[in-house]
């Protein structure tokens, strides 16, 4: 185990978790995109809350099962569903079995995504495709066969993450951002159709954070990069508050009031600061 996760192992019973640990003593959780960056360090995370079980999802079996021996090591039982959330019969059968076998969910994290990065006039269907297959299609799906369990349990909380690119839009991400606004629509919807039954739905916002996924982008000028525990720390903390919509980050707080109060400049800024892509 490296210095970084044993840090994560070893870092218990932080005083700031504690109503959240209260809440989800004994419970159970899936987190989707759990092999790497920010759905890696929410499902660490979790695991420091006191939380009874991590269901990982995400389409890399072998880092998922790394993952799980970690998990297991702080003392939460850990089950690895490798799926990939664009084949909707697999999804079907896979969340079936996971109910069957491992009890009531409680808690649905949605993380899984991909980010292709591409002036418009020169982007490729096929990229565009998978963003809105994964991104968007992938997250409504699995949503969609939980959230009925939790309806008819009358119990539950699902978090979507989105990004700060679904509040503001941003040169070169056009799809990418397309799919985080429809993010942030769907969650505020389910969030009132589902009040009722006594589930609770929020969206995460992260900034540009330092995963595998964004490495290979060009970072935006001027951009405070995230870390994934600085983002998952952050879920923790909306959990907590029962935020609807959780931001990371003092430079997303800035961006988004930029936007309500003067659009027109944070749009030049984002011109100006957006890499020169050739």
């Amino acid at each position: 185990m490296d210095s970084q996760n044993l840090a994560w192992a070893g870092n218990l019973g932080r005083p700031q978790y504690w109503r959240f640990i209260m809440n989800i003593q004994g419970k159970t959780a899936l987190v989707t995109g759990a092999s790497r960056g920010i759905g890696y360090a929410i499902a660490l995370e979790l695991a420091q809350t006191g939380i009874k079980k991590l269901l990982l999802v995400a389409r890399d079996q072998a880092r998922l099962e790394e993952l799980a021996d970690l998990v297991e090591s702080i003392g939460v039982e850990a089950v690895v569903i490798p799926l990939d959330l664009t084949q909707t019969v697999e999804v079907s059968i896979a969340i079936a079995k996971a109910w069957r076998d491992h009890g009531h969910i409680h808690l649905l994290v949605n993380c899984a995504g991909v980010a292709h990065q591409s002036p418009f006039l020169r982007s490729q269907l096929m990229d565009v495709q998978e963003e809105i297959a994964i991104n968007l299609i992938g997250m409504y799906t699995i949503t969609r066969l939980i959230a009925r369990r939790m309806a008819s349990q009358r119990e539950g909380r699902i978090v979507n993450v989105s990004s700060l690119m679904g509040k503001v839009a941003a040169p070169t991400m056009a799809t990418y951002s397309a799919t985080k606004f429809a993010i942030l629509g769907f969650t505020q919807a389910l969030r009132g159709e589902l009040a009722a039954y006594n589930v609770g739905v929020s969206a995460l916002l992260p900034s540009l954070t330092d995963t595998d996924m964004v490495r290979g982008l060009e970072w935006f000028r001027w951009v405070a990069v995230m870390t994934p525990k600085q983002v998952a720390k952050a879920l923790i903390d909306g959990l907590n508050k029962e935020s609807p919509e959780i931001l990371v980050g003092w430079q997303s707080h800035l961006a988004v009031l930029c936007n309500r109060i003067a659009p027109w400049l944070l749009e030049k800024i984002l011109v100006f600061s957006a890499p020169q892509i050739s």
